[in-house]
């Protein structure tokens, strides 16, 4: 049996050999076959005929797969099969040829015959059980090395030895065989047809786009607040993801295997640049870098001093304030003054005596402050001697 253009999909079982006590019979040549949309279904028969009879004296014969009161339905008559179906029959058989086989085809199809005698009538049963698929190609991936792929073509169906495939690569036909060599990484889309039958290929198969990542709210945000990262291509098959943060110069650090990258609680050591990657079969891609920027208001500054807290008049000191803060804090030196209100001396983080005096003796502290907030550092006191 031989593919039309179309291709044909069959699979061979056994062969069925139907024969009546007198010497007449129907061979059929398999008992199963498996076709998909776009192919060409081919069935075939060889009639059996007893000693001194001939098949010239068979006066009528068809495939048929229904009853009408009894009596079978010739396919040619069926409107569900309308210009879809022939008959290739000869002197000692018969083929039967569907064209583009619908999911409603699925039945079991018979061959009958009436001889020259009045009444005398053969029927091959059981007949052969054809199974439509809806689809049946599905690009499979194999990696050859690290930079080749091999595409292979298999079907829901098993396949006609003699069956061929056409490959295309983005809509155009580029090689006909039973694989494709492609390189690793490529965007590029491969899809697989049988031999002439573009109505019947495989979904187009292909690496993944640099994935995009969108930020839900905000790339900015408070401490505390919730955050989710969503990485995102185009692929087939599927691509799977993971998340990462940079670290440095050591390697980025994995977060997650998964589409999106979610902090329920975000906390200041979250800032930082984060990026995905997209992989499948067929390669991979790593998004840009996305940067979170993580807003909190100062910790409790510390003050440091510099050179000692307890000096001789004429000596130069300095009072540093620090702390940590997004956005950065402004400062504000105090010194204690009393009852009254503290005076105020500089809006600077430092506080520079360059000739202390006794006078400068006391008590001093800083306050750091932000949009979100305002602390105040602890006493820290200077004895001048």
């Amino acid at each position: 049996m031989s593919p039309s253009a179309g291709g044909l999909v069959v699979f061979l079982l056994s062969v069925q050999v139907i024969q009546s006590q007198d010497g007449w019979g129907v061979n059929y040549r398999q008992t199963d076959i498996c076709a998909v949309k776009g192919s060409t279904v081919y069935i075939s028969c060889i009639i059996k005929h007893p000693s001194g009879k001939y098949p010239s004296d068979i006066k009528d014969r068809f495939w048929f797969t229904k009853e009408k009161d009894g009596e079978p339905v010739d396919l040619r008559t069926d409107s569900e099969y309308s210009g879809r179906v022939e008959y290739d029959c000869y002197t000692k058989g018969c083929t039967l040829i569907i064209k583009d086989p619908r999911k409603s085809d699925s039945a079991e199809y018979k061959f009958t015959f009436m001889t020259s005698k009045s009444g005398e009538k053969y029927t091959g049963s059981p007949g052969v059980t054809l199974s439509v698929k809806d689809s049946g190609f599905q690009v499979q991936v194999r990696r050859s090395d690290s930079t080749w792929l091999e595409l292979t073509c298999p079907s829901s169906c098993v396949l006609s030895d003699r069956a061929e495939y056409d490959w295309s690569k983005n809509g155009e036909i580029i090689k006909r065989g039973s694989s494709l060599r492609v390189s690793s990484g490529s965007t590029d889309r491969y899809s697989c047809y049988l031999r002439g039958s573009w109505d019947n290929g495989s979904p187009a198969v292909y690496g993944p786009w640099r994935p995009s990542v969108s930020v839900s709210p905000s790339a900015e945000m408070l401490e505390g607040d919730s955050l989710t990262l969503t990485c995102s291509t185009d692929a087939n098959p599927a691509a799977n993801y993971t998340w990462y943060k940079e670290a440095g110069t050591s390697d980025p650090r994995i977060l997650s295997e998964k589409p999106q990258l979610i902090f329920s609680s975000i906390q200041s050591s979250d800032s930082g640049r984060y990026f995905c990657t997209a992989e499948n079969q067929l390669g991979r891609k790593r998004s840009e870098f996305i940067s979170i920027n993580v807003k909190y208001g100062p910790w409790r500054p510390s003050v440091s001093v510099s050179p000692s807290a307890e000096m001789l008049e004429g000596d130069s000191l300095t009072l540093t304030c620090s702390t940590d803060a997004n956005p950065a804090a402004n400062y504000t030196w105090y010194k204690e003054a009393g009852t009254s209100d503290p005076r105020l001396l500089s809006e600077k983080p430092q506080l520079i005596f360059s000739s202390i005096q006794s006078s400068d003796s006391g008590r001093y502290f800083c306050t750091a402050e932000n949009q979100l907030g305002r602390k105040r550092s602890e006493f820290i006191s200077i004895n001048v001697k």
